[in-house]
């Protein structure tokens, strides 16, 4: 039997889509672009085929932003609420997809964590420190 496809949206719904594995990359990304993007330590991000990617809602309304002075850098977003959304990795056949925003468990983990020489000086690992269900 396949797996079922994980849908994902951003948070006011204008934007909506759905992936299937297998997927092509699932990691953190340390570098400083995706920390000014995520406004975190890192990205998680989901790579997957073009060919396993489908819009739901939403598509024609999405803003890009492709960092002029990068080879394949971009963020997407919906403008009505401003989360980051899926879009295509320039010199590639995949999608980006920021974990974040999928509305389920994708069936997979992150496999990496990539330009960790860059890592944020202050970011410090979840298992490095005491974790709470709510508020500390």
């Amino acid at each position: 039997m396949d797996a079922m496809p994980v849908t994902g949206s951003c948070l006011c719904g204008a934007v909506r889509f759905e992936i299937e594995a297998p997927y092509a990359a699932f990691r953190y990304c340390h570098c400083s672009r995706c920390q000014k993007a995520s406004g975190s330590a890192h990205a998680a991000n989901v790579f997957v085929p073009e060919t396993q990617f489908r819009w739901l809602a939403g598509e024609a309304s999405v803003r890009r932003f492709d960092l002029p002075s990068a080879k394949r850098f971009a963020v997407s977003f919906c403008p009505q609420c401003g989360t980051r959304v899926p879009h295509k990795v320039a010199t590639t056949a995949n999608m980006l997809i920021p974990a974040g925003v999928l509305d389920g468990d994708p069936g997979a983990r992150p496999d990496m964590s990539i330009f960790w020489k860059s890592k944020a000086a202050w970011y410090v690992a979840p298992a490095d420190m005491p974790v709470h269900d709510e508020y500390g």
